[in-house]
């Protein structure tokens, strides 16, 4: 029996996988993939085997400097601690030295203060314990090994990074977390055999004793920290009474070493029993100083206050607690936590007390209660019912949806939200951190772990913005405050940061753990003990600390606790100073000048000057040659005084930093340390000026050079990418899903220079207005480029359900005939809607405002499509004019579309096609006539149904239109290579219901809706930032068009085509105004701060590290745009697929992308330049067009530093210093005349100008004006933004690369330089070195003549040596200065630049040979123009972190005929290209081109240049 047609495509589909196709090519369109030649696979297999080898070899100091670098959050316990705890001890203290001293002659137990260096000691003595046990091993005695005992798990993490950096032998850690891995004799003969030092909590060493894993007589030391925890049971008492004393041979018995704030930990009258009794158990005797201010110089003692706060109410139940309690009263597990909330009320308040809830109900702490509601009622008699169970389980769920579900609100610091004694914290923390510039830091002492978690929650609500609360608690995991030790160790790591600087913190903080010095401590719970008390007070070591105690108004309880512990310690102080003379440090006694008297010690005058040296004196003149020296490092050097006595005496040697060119003199003996000290200085004065290091006013003859700055450690891998959520879709699109609308916006889209076919404007018809959409171009595959025309009309049109369906039937027609879809029905969730319009839409004027949608949509087209069936099928009955100008499409084919023309008479179905005829998309079927084509049926198939085809039906000249969707870039070669002539049989096909000029215009849309969406979603990530921007610039500042976008010296990887511009020339834009903006509050707000200090600060609020920690917590990763146009991505949201590609694709893929964090920082400095270009007026400045930069730069630094909103904000910030108004002296005036010829500005404080002029060489203390570094500072940012925007508007299509080589020369010491002599600024300089006024001499005769040599050219500054740095710098404090004395008045330093510098650049091509003196551009030049060599590349690759939690490093290597000569490590690829490509010069141009040749054994040809193709060179961006 014959099949029907249907039942035939039936079966072909069955039979053949690939019979559905879609609409789209299925070859990706999204991305353009170059080809890699067969030499470039072959250089990077080369240099892949280079970086495995050289990766391996990175070494320990590269590692120490990465671990720097990483992000806290990633790295182990382990990393977090030696990152963190690295300081290394050097320069011991003089009574560090002294107790050291004892401890190696005796077991003492040495008591200082908190933050003396106790730990510094046991370093001294390890390093003396390991040399003698070095000594011992090598004369063949036992090995024996050192612990350092602790008492917590915290604080063998932090002293074993402390001995780690600080000693040179191995190091290990073990404590009770390790359980598993300490049951063995194995494991400990392990930790003997690899290392000299372990670091443990004492109970370990305990059980290892006891269980004879090891034996006290292999220890050579032992040291308890923290030692007045030894007694009674304490695992230290037991160390020592059950290991220690029983052993008969006491010389085989390790030295021991304690170390405490206070001895003892008792009542007042049995001090001296109990300490007694503590050298006793330990074995040791207690060495202290007996002179406090010994300390003093080392250690600040804070001011001590008490303050009351009112009588607190008793315990009581809030309204929410009393709720609680009535409905969930009977449940057992809350007994304890109904009765903290009582207690929490009258304690810190009723808010506090609700809010407690939080912690005690969150999803962790339930989760414990519905266990022990399930364990409990386990335990109950089995004829208990399930019923109770559930009821009680059902209790407690319900009551966490109360408490998850309840409005707290925020507090505010009155006592009807916050008890007195919270009220009285807040009025003392609002005093010092009420001001942006505070920097201080604080600790409130609590007794339970919630009353921090309460006080931490309420301070980050009330604090202001310029306090950042934190908490410190312990890890008890049974508590429903439960912290980590990871989170411990980044909580303090955040307070030494100053990421958070105000610490609620319990007892945990008190004893042990590095913490930074302290301007505040509160007791906001007073201390129980003793020892509590001096060591929480201990923590405010800062200079004029305070530290408070907090007390209850009438509470005698407080009184007599405050009195003890103030008592205790006097009584403590009197103790050991009436020790005896052995156990206590004497002859620390730097005493005043005048007690030592004025003929005492040696003197020496300076025959050439008069200039006398003296005991007196030589401390000084030491110090400020010290303090001279050059020196990288951010620590200020000093002298190291090491005093040791002998025979009645004190010696001295004193040690100066390795940079010193006299590095060490040991003094005569002295009766006292004092004169020891001042013989040693005065000693290495005299070899000093022996040496001329000081000249013959005894100055020292270096000056002090600035510190190198720390920015590797804000620096950002642009390699390392992470995967992140990306927004597909703009939020306009939901607004209103689900409901079926009554009134619709109606948007025109139309192209301005026609199609490739005639095609009627359509229209998008939203629920809402679409934001103003600018013209953005098509390009056609002819070649032709047309422009889209997008208006939405002002009026919205009402509409009914069924005028929506019928939209809906018209639109889902369009997604099946043009595209292959098939979509569920489902109105209410139609993110937008497609329509025919009249051709009065055609052209009409975007002012019509009074024009609505009715009067424009084709409502009769749409009703043909609503009333006709899904197809027109043909019949021979038809004319052939109804066949003509139609729309054909292949059902079963996707990918097949035609539009007709007309009837060819001349031709049968059964004719071949025509040589010229399109038969791509069927050419794998068996085509052998029309009717064959007109169907794309397999041959098989095909034949069981083609007896029922009329082989007389006509044939149509048609156009085959393959649905390309991305005309937003240019079409590839194939596609316009591809034949669209076709010749077909109308029975095989379906007639499309849409007009064809209608499809024509659809054909594009996808185009046009994907571009409109990215234009959306760009515009909300503005609104997310707060600012205003249209829509191309927002776009623009958004898109990431390749993998490597921002890198500017790498070719495009997975470049993705018709994405327009990218955010490159306005991130290089946003980051130059993000450089001035930020350094114009630091020099307004921070008058004291010098230029070092205005770098750092600026450097964190404008380092990547900073800006996408900001992009991250607002989310700016979800509006980058990285990807293409999608064939599945733009159709809409909301619509269940039923039929078509893309059925079975998960929504994921189209819904994160990967980024790398340097790239979303990018974006944040594109959106910063979007927002200053939106407004800026080139050439013409007004302060209000650049507010909208202003707060682009507010809120995404977030930072104190940059709060302003608008310009006017910055001057507000700013105080006229003292020195601007005193009367200017006659010179004074008279240079402020002679430099009002050279630039026409009069200046309104003179002393200002001048101190644009003064040299950091020349004493402040003369004329009472600062130097110019703040002025040159504030001068250079503002040249910059000059400089750029000049680069920017005048080349609009240059790339950033170009544009920031070109910027160099613009800003240029060597061009600024001439500058200066050109307005004769030089002759102004106020310096006191005559070498400076040699150089300047010098070079001012080269620039003049090379000025007048030059014809009138303006880069004859580029043939002249560089200028002495002082030159530029006056140029740029200069312009600093006149911002300043007009009022912050940009415009005056745009009109410096219009004056003075711009006419040097009005043709920047002349300087192409300046930008391309970069390394990797001379280095290319070198070999391919001098050597003839082609076959060279500079290449870079990211190896895996070097430690755990480390970020990736790139190695950077110059490749020559397939060897890596040279190489470079780093984080950047840029600059380990450009060090590689610099070593790279070096090296070949030592070499002739026959050596090169011979050497890398280069046989390249020179050819024909049309022939041959050179690499370019690789370049870098030139900072």
């Amino acid at each position: 029996m014959a099949l029907t047609e249907e039942e035939v495509y039936k079966t072909d589909l069955d039979d053949d996988n690939d019979a559905e196709h879609d609409s789209e090519d299925d070859s990706p369109q999204s991305a353009v993939l170059r080809p890699i030649s067969a030499r470039k696979r072959e250089q990077r297999a080369i240099f892949q085997d280079y970086v495995t080898k050289r990766a391996q070899n990175i070494t320990k100091e590269e590692i120490k400097q990465e671990l720097q670098n990483a992000d806290d959050e990633e790295l182990s316990i382990k990393a977090l601690m030696a990152k963190h705890e690295n300081e290394q001890i050097t320069t011991p203290r003089e009574y560090q030295l002294e107790l050291f001293e004892r401890a190696k002659q005796q077991n003492i137990i040495a008591v200082l203060d908190t933050g003396s260096g106790k730990t510094h000691i046991s370093v001294l003595l390890l390093r003396h314990v390991i040399d003698q046990e070095l000594e011992g091993r090598a004369a063949g005695k036992p090995p024996k090994i050192s612990f350092f005992l602790v008492d917590s798990v915290a604080l063998v993490m932090q002293q074993h990074a402390v001995l780690s950096c600080n000693l040179n032998q191995n190091v290990d850690r073990i404590h009770g977390a390790m359980v598993p891995q300490l049951w063995s004799r194995e494991k400990w003969e392990g930790y003997f055999a690899e290392n000299m030092v372990l670091v443990c909590t004492a109970e370990v060493v305990c059980h290892a004793l006891a269980h004879s894993f090891i034996n006290i007589e292999q220890i050579n030391l032992l040291i308890f920290d923290e030692a007045h925890h030894a007694k009674k049971e304490h695992p230290y008492a037991r160390i020592i009474r059950d290991h220690y004393l029983p052993r008969e041979d006491k010389t085989k018995l390790p030295k021991i070493f304690g170390m405490t704030a206070s001895p003892v930990d008792v009542k007042a009258d049995d001090i001296g029993g109990a300490a007694m009794e503590l050298e006793h158990l330990l074995q040791c005797r207690i060495a202290t100083t007996s002179d406090l201010s010994l300390l003093q110089k080392f250690v600040s003692r804070p001011e001590e206050k008490v303050t009351e706060y009112p009588a607190l109410q008793a315990p009581f139940e809030t309204p929410f607690h009393q709720e609680l309690k009535t409905r969930f009263g009977d449940l057992n597990v809350f007994r304890k936590y109904f009765s903290t909330s009582k207690v929490t009320a009258a304690e810190l308040g009723p808010w506090a007390s609700d809010f407690y809830w939080t912690s005690a109900l969150a999803d962790a702490q339930a989760s414990k209660k519905r266990r022990k509601i399930e364990r409990d009622f386990n335990k109950t008699p089995s004829e208990t019912e399930t019923r109770e169970l559930d009821q009680q389980l059902a209790k407690l769920e319900e009551a966490t949806e109360l408490v998850r579900n309840h409005d707290f609100g925020d507090p505010t610091p009155i006592t009807v939200q916050l008890s007195p004694k919270v009220v009285k914290l807040h009025e003392w923390l609002l005093q010092y951190f009420s001001h942006p510039s505070s920097t201080a830091r604080c600790i409130v002492f609590v007794e339970r772990r919630h009353t921090a978690h309460l006080l931490c929650e309420i301070f980050t609500r009330i604090g202001g913005q310029y306090l950042k609360s934190g908490m410190l608690t312990g890890t008890n995991r049974g508590d429903e405050i439960s912290v980590t030790f990871r989170q411990q160790m980044i909580s303090l790591q955040r307070f030494r940061s100053g990421e958070v600087n105000c610490l609620f913190a319990t007892s945990i903080a008190e004893e042990g753990l590095d913490i930074p010095a302290c301007n505040l401590v509160v007791r906001f719970d007073l201390y129980k003990t003793m020892i509590q008390y001096i060591q929480s007070r201990g923590r405010a070591r800062h200079r004029h600390s305070q530290y408070l105690h907090m007390i209850e108004h009438g509470n005698s309880n407080h009184d007599v606790l405050v009195h003890n512990v103030l008592q205790s310690e006097k009584i403590m102080r009197r103790f050991c100073e009436t020790l005896p003379e052995d156990r206590r440090l004497e002859g620390n006694d730097d005493i005043d000048e005048s007690q030592l008297g004025a003929n005492i010690g040696r003197t020496y005058t300076e025959p050439t000057t008069g200039a006398k040296l003296t005991y007196h004196s030589s401390l000084a003149v030491l110090a400020h040659f010290v303090s001279s020296l050059p020196s990288e490092g951010d620590e200020p050097l000093t002298p190291n005084y090491v005093v040791t006595a002998e025979a009645g005496n004190f010696i001295c040697e004193v040690i100066l930093p390795e940079c010193s060119p006299v590095q060490r003199t040991i003094g005569r003996p002295e009766r006292r340390k004092a004169l020891a000290k001042r013989s040693a200085a005065f000693d290495l004065c005299i070899q000093l000026r022996k040496g001329k290091f000081l000249n013959q006013n005894l100055l020292p003859i270096y000056t002090k050079q600035l510190p190198a700055m720390r920015n590797a450690q804000l620096a950002m891998s642009s390699k390392k990418s992470s995967s992140y959520e990306m927004q597909s879709k703009p939020k306009l699109w939901e607004l209103g899903r689900g409901e079926i609308p009554n009134r619709l916006y109606l948007t025109i889209l139309d192209v301005s220079e026609g199609l490739e076919r005639p095609q009627s404007p359509i229209g998008l018809v939203t629920r809402y207005p679409l934001p103003d959409i600018p013209r953005f171009p098509l390009f056609l595959t002819s070649g032709k480029i047309t422009g889209t025309v997008t208006r939405t009309l002002e009026l919205p049109f009402e509409v009914s359900p069924e005028t929506i369906r019928n939209f809906t039937t018209f639109t889902h027609c369009a997604w099946l005939d043009i595209w292959n879809k098939t979509y569920e029905f489902d109105p209410a969730n139609m993110s937008y809607w497609i329509v025919p319009l009249l051709p009065s839409a055609k052209g009409m004027a975007p002012t019509i405002a009074d024009i609505t949608a009715d009067k424009l949509i084709d409502c009769e087209a749409i009703l043909h499509v609503v009333e006709t069936d899904e197809y027109i099928r043909w019949m021979p009955d038809m004319s052939h004019e109804s066949l003509e100008n139609r729309f054909f499409v292949d059902p079963w084919d996707g990918g097949r579309r035609w539009f007709s023309s007309r009837v060819v008479e001349t031709m049968r179905a059964g004719d071949t096609l025509p040589v010229d005829a399109e038969r791509d998309s069927a050419k794998a079927r068996g085509i052998e006539c029309v009717l064959d084509y007109s169907n794309s049926l397999w041959k098989k198939s095909r034949a069981k149904v083609k007896h029922a085809w009329d082989p007389n039906q006509p044939v149509l000249l048609a156009e085959f239109r393959e649905v390309r969707q991305d005309f937003l870039g240019e079409s590839s070669k194939p596609e316009k290579e591809k034949l669209t002539k076709a010749f077909i049989c109308p029975q095989p096909l379906r007639i499309s219901r849409l007009n064809p000029s209608f499809v024509a215009m659809c054909l594009v849309l996808p185009s046009i809706i994907h571009r409109i969406e990215s234009y959306m979603i760009a515009l909300e990530a503005f609104d997310v930032l707060g600012l205003k921007v249209e829509a191309p610039l927002a776009l623009e500042a958004m898109t990431k068009d390749s993998d490597n976008s921002g890198e500017h010296d790498e070719e495009r990887i997975n470049f993705q085509r018709g994405m327009g511009n990218n955010y490159e020339r306005l991130e290089f834009l946003g980051d130059c105004f993000l450089k001035m903006a930020t350094t114009i509050p630091l020099f307004a707000r921070n008058p004291t701060n010098n230029e070092e200090q205005f770098h750092i600060k600026r450097m964190i609020m404008i380092c990547n590290q900073n800006l996408f920690t900001s992009a991250k917590k607002l989310e700016v990763f979800k509006f980058v745009r990285s990807k293409a146009l999608s064939r599945y991505g733009w159709y809409p949201e909301g619509l269940k697929l039923l039929k078509g590609k893309g059925l079975k694709r998960k929504a994921e893929q189209d819904s994160t992308h990967a980024l790398s964090d340097k790239t979303v920082a990018d974006v944040c400095e594109a959106a910063i330049g979007a927002s200053f270009l939106q407004y800026n007026v080139q050439g013409v400045w007004n302060p209000d067009s650049w507010q909208n930069a202003i707060t682009a730069v507010t809120n995404l630094v977030q930072n104190s530093d940059h709060t302003a909103k608008k310009w006017s904000d910055y001057y507000e910030l700013y105080s006229v210093p003292e020195f601007h108004h005193t009367n200017a002296t006659a010179a004074q005036l008279n240079m402020a005349a002679q430099i009002e010829q050279a630039h026409c500005y009069h200046f309104n404080f003179p002393k200002l100008l001048r101190s644009a002029f003064m040299h950091p060489s020349r004493s402040t203390q003369i004329e009472k004006i600062p130097s110019y570094q703040r002025l040159e500072f504030l001068g250079d940012a503002l040249l910059d933004l000059a400089c750029v925007t000049h680069l920017f508007y005048n080349y609009p299509t240059k790339d950033p690369q170009w544009l920031t080589e070109h910027k160099t020369a613009m800003v240029s010491n060597r061009f600024l330089g001439a500058v200066c002599v050109k307005l004769g600024f030089h002759h102004h300089l106020v310096h006191d070195y005559s070498s400076i006024e040699n150089s300047i001499t010098s070079y001012v005769l080269e620039a003049t003549e090379a000025e007048a040599d030059s014809n009138g050219s303006p880069d004859y500054w580029t043939s002249i040596k560089e200028a002495p740095k002082c030159l530029p710098d006056i140029v740029e404090s200069y312009i600093g200065a006149i911002f300043v004395d007009s009022g912050f008045n940009y415009g005056e330093v745009q009109r410096f630049f219009d004056e003075h510098i711009k006419r040097y650049f009005e043709d920047m091509t002349i300087y192409d040979t300046f930008a391309s003196n970069h390394p990797i551009t001379r280095l290319h030049h070198l070999l391919a123009i001098d050597f003839g060599c082609h076959d060279h590349s500079i290449m870079s690759q990211t190896v895996p972190p070097l430690a755990e939690g480390m970020t990736p490093k790139i190695i950077a290597g110059f490749l020559v005929h397939g060897q890596v000569i040279t190489d470079d490590v780093g984080d950047s690829g840029r600059y380990a290209k450009e060090r590689a490509s610099k070593k790279a010069l070096v090296m070949l141009r030592a070499l002739a081109p026959s050596q090169f040749r011979r050497k890398y054994g280069c046989d390249c040809k020179v050819a024909d240049d049309e022939e041959t193709e050179v690499e370019g060179p690789d370049l870098g961006t030139a900072i």
